[in-house]
């Protein structure tokens, strides 16, 4: 059953900051990605139309996060100076009113019923100890999952729906060039130790 509840922002508390933490959110450079950045997600298998971006107040995108989620869906983590964090996950999928209450929330405590509220943006939903915004674009979904104390509803909201795709049409790279392909070389051939063939035909 889906609940609708209150739009209210939850305010940001602070939280005791671990070593890996603070390396984390120092690294951090903010989106949209480097090409070196772009590069390293699709090598891993990241899918160009899932790589995506979004923008936090008061988090910084922790470089060492981006890569492949699953089979080639696309993962970050964006960190504050206080050691909160949020996690980006893009990946093909469906979703609905149905889907929402049941599908568990990523990293929340292992049976904790889910709360949903549907707006203009996708759903709000939250248990466990954690909250997310799940949306819908075309095949796949965004979604921005963090720490109820951690981040605002507003701020998830806000990020999501913002949320754009880094590598422009899904098919070029970041700055607007169509990825590399193999060269075909003529002279190579098919069998033997693939020495180049300078044979010379009729007439020289």
């Amino acid at each position: 059953m889906i609940h609708r509840k209150a739009g209210g922002s939850r305010g940001v508390a602070a939280v005791v900051l671990s070593v890996g933490l603070l390396t984390v959110a120092a690294c951090g450079t903010g989106a949209p990605y480097s090409q070196a950045l772009i590069d390293r997600a699709r090598a891993q298998g990241s899918a160009p139309d899932l790589i995506y971006g979004v923008e936090v107040p008061g988090f910084e995108l922790a470089e060492q996060s981006v890569g492949v989620i699953g089979e080639e869906g696309f993962g970050a983590v964006y960190a504050s100076p206080s050691g909160a964090r949020v996690e980006l996950r893009v990946d093909r999928g469906t979703f609905g009113d149905a889907l929402c209450t049941e599908t568990p929330i990523f990293d929340a405590e292992p049976g904790s019923a889910v709360t949903c509220d549907r707006d203009e943006v996708g759903w709000y939903r939250s248990g466990g100890g954690r909250h997310e915004y799940v949306a819908v674009r075309g095949d796949h979904l965004i979604r921005l999952v963090g720490q109820i104390e951690e981040v605002a509803r507003d701020a998830l909201k806000s990020a999501v729906a913002g949320a754009r795709n880094a590598v422009g049409d899904g098919t070029a790279t970041g700055d607007g060039s169509p990825p590399p392909s193999p060269v075909q070389r003529g002279d190579l051939p098919t069998h033997g130790d693939m020495a180049p063939d300078n044979h010379v035909g009729p007439g020289g």
